[in-house]
C-alpha cells in the first residue's frame, strides 16, 4: 500500500519550525543507504532530516523561498527528475523498462517539501512519467495543495517522460507535437564517432507542451489567458543541433499563438539542457524572448538551476509576458545537492535529495495599466 501523507500545508509548515532546533542536532548522512531504501511509513516521519538536509547541503539556488506579494500568482518551473510510479507500463522494455524506476519515496517527499515551500499556483514539470503517476504524487503529497487543474500528455519520449502541469487555475486540454518535423537531418558524426541517428529526419526528442491559463485581473477587467510552453529540450554535448532545430521549432509555434492572439502573452519555460549563452538559447532570444536572469548573471552559484553548477532550467518570456512578471524579484530555490567533490555515479541518492534541478520561480501580476 501506498503511504500517504497525514499533513496539510499548515501542518508542513508548522512541523517545520518545530523540529528545526531538533533536526539541526541531527544532520543527514550521505552514506546512510538503509535510510535511502526503506521509506519510513509517512513523509513526516523523515521530514526533519528532509529540511536538515536542504539547509545544510545546498551548493546552489536562494534557502529562503521570498514571499508570495498580495494578489500575485506564482509560476514555477522544476524538473523533478524521472517520476515514475510503481505501475509496470507495459509499452516500455529493454532499455527502457520502467519496473524498476520508482522514485524513491524520500526524494518524492523531498520534492513535495520543497513545493510545498514554495507554494506554486503554476507548476510546471519536467521528466513527469504519465498522468496516472503525477495524479498519485498529487494525491499522496500535495492534496492540500489546491491543484485541481491538471494535464500531462504524452511527448513521445522513448523514456516515457512528458511534460506536465499543475495548477490551482484553470487549464487548457493541452497540446503536443509527438514526432513534429523539425527540418534537416542528423549529420553524420555524433562528435567525433558516427552518429547513429545520421540521415534520420530531426523531430522532437519530447515534444513541448502547451497549456493556456485563465488567470484573474484586477476588479473591473476581465479574466486574461497566460500561454505557457513547457519544454525539455534533447540532452548530449554533442545535441546542440537537435536543440537548435527544436528551439526554432518552438519559436514558430510560439509565432502561430500571438498571430492567432495579438498581444497574449507567453512564457517559454523547463529544462533547456542549455544556458543562456547557447546558440538554441539565443534563437530564442533573437525572436523577442527575454531571460529572467539575463542581467544577474554575476550572482553565480545562487542561480544556477542544476547540480553540475549550470543555469539550464529557463524561463523566457516575451513582451507582452515581460509586463506581467515581477522580475527582480525571481527566483531559484535550493534543496539538497551532493557535495561537490562527489559524482552523482557514486553517490545516486541520499536522504533528503529531491532531483539534480532546482525549481526556478517568478510572480506574475494579474494586469498592467
Amino acid at each position: 500500500m501506498r503511504p500517504l501523507l497525514p499533513l496539510t500545508r499548515f501542518g508542513f509548515l508548522a512541523l517545520f519550525a518545530a523540529t528545526a532546533l531538533a533536526c539541526a542536532a541531527q544532520p543527514a548522512t550521505l552514506n546512510d543507504e538503509r535510510a535511502a531504501e526503506q521509506p519510513a511509513e509517512t513523509a513526516a516521519d523523515i521530514l526533519p532530516q528532509i529540511v536538515e538536509a536542504r539547509k545544510s547541503m545546498r551548493r546552489y539556488g536562494v534557502a529562503q523561498a521570498s514571499p508570495k506579494p498580495a494578489g500575485a500568482v506564482r509560476l514555477v518551473t522544476y524538473n523533478i527528475e524521472n517520476l515514475f510510479d510503481d505501475v509496470d507500463d507495459p509499452t516500455l522494455s529493454g532499455k527502457d523498462e520502467d519496473i524498476d524506476d520508482l522514485k524513491p519515496f524520500h526524494q518524492r517527499a523531498a520534492v513535495a517539501e520543497a513545493i510545498h515551500t514554495i507554494d506554486p499556483d503554476i507548476l510546471c514539470m519536467q521528466e513527469v512519467e504519465s498522468l496516472e503517476a503525477l495524479e498519485w504524487f498529487r494525491d499522496e503529497f500535495l492534496s492540500d495543495m489546491g491543484y485541481k487543474y491538471i494535464v500531462s500528455l504524452d511527448a513521445g519520449n522513448s523514456r516515457g517522460i512528458e511534460n506536465a502541469v499543475l495548477s490551482r487555475y484553470p487549464l487548457s486540454e493541452g497540446t503536443v507535437w509527438v514526432g513534429a518535423a523539425l527540418g534537416g537531418v542528423h549529420p553524420a558524426l555524433y562528435g567525433d564517432k558516427p552518429n547513429y541517428e545520421a540521415g534520420k529526419p530531426l523531430v522532437f526528442r519530447r515534444s513541448p507542451l502547451l497549456v493556456d491559463v485563465t488567470l484573474p485581473s484586477v476588479e473591473g477587467r476581465d479574466d486574461w489567458t497566460l500561454s505557457l510552453f513547457v519544454e525539455h529540450h534533447k540532452s548530449g554535448r554533442y545535441n546542440s543541433y537537435w536543440r537548435e532545430a527544436e528551439a526554432r521549432k518552438i519559436v514558430s509555434l510560439a509565432k502561430e499563438v500571438t498571430d492567432a492572439h495579438p498581444g497574449r502573452a507567453v512564457v517559454v519555460l523547463g529544462d533547456f539542457n542549455a544556458q543562456s549563452a547557447d546558440e538554441s538559447v539565443q534563437i530564442y532570444l533573437e525572436n523577442g524572448f527575454h531571460d529572467l536572469f539575463a542581467d544577474r548573471e554575476d550572482e553565480g552559484p545562487a542561480i544556477m538551476t542544476h547540480e553540475s553548477n549550470r543555469r539550464i532550467d529557463l524561463m523566457l518570456a516575451n513582451d507582452a509576458a515581460m509586463a506581467h512578471l515581477l522580475v527582480d524579484q525571481a527566483f531559484v530555490f535550493g534543496t539538497a545537492a551532493r557535495p561537490a567533490e562527489i559524482d552523482w555515479r557514486d553517490l545516486d541518492t541520499f536522504m533528503g535529495y529531491a532531483s539534480d534541478h532546482y525549481p526556478v520561480v517568478v510572480d506574475v501580476v494579474p494586469s498592467v495599466d
